[in-house]
């Protein structure tokens, strides 16, 4: 079984950090892409930030030049590195893996974490 876990959310003003974490446990074959998600109520789940094993990282237009996404792959981690944030980037923030459970699995299987709170006060 997979978990990922979050930490890191919470309570900020506006122009302040956070960063936020995610551990990969369980056991499985090998972590494909990972990534970051968020979510505001009455809304679609929005792209933030996603990184592939290699490394290379991609960006959702509204966090461009302020958030840094990077990953340890020895310890299946993830991070999101949240500056100069804004009210608008208020939302539940969910950890994304693409994940192969063994080596004959040709396909990753999408595992998500369970959401952290992230909110920027004006």
């Amino acid at each position: 079984q997979v978990q990922l876990v979050e930490s890191g959310g919470g309570l900020v003003q506006a122009g302040e950090s956070l960063r936020l974490s995610c551990a990969a446990s369980g056991s499985f074959f090998f972590i494909s892409t990972m990534g970051w998600y968020r979510q505001v109520p009455g809304n679609q789940r929005e792209l933030v930030a996603t990184i592939t094993s290699t490394g290379a990282a991609s960006y959702g237009d509204s966090v461009k030049g302020r958030f840094t996404i990077s990953r340890d792959n020895a310890k299946n981690t993830v991070s999101l590195e949240m500056n100069n944030l804004k009210p608008e980037d208020t939302a539940v923030y969910f950890c994304h893996a693409g994940i192969r459970g063994r080596p004959s699995t040709v396909r990753a299987v999408d595992h998500w974490g369970q959401g952290t709170q992230v909110t920027v006060s004006s």
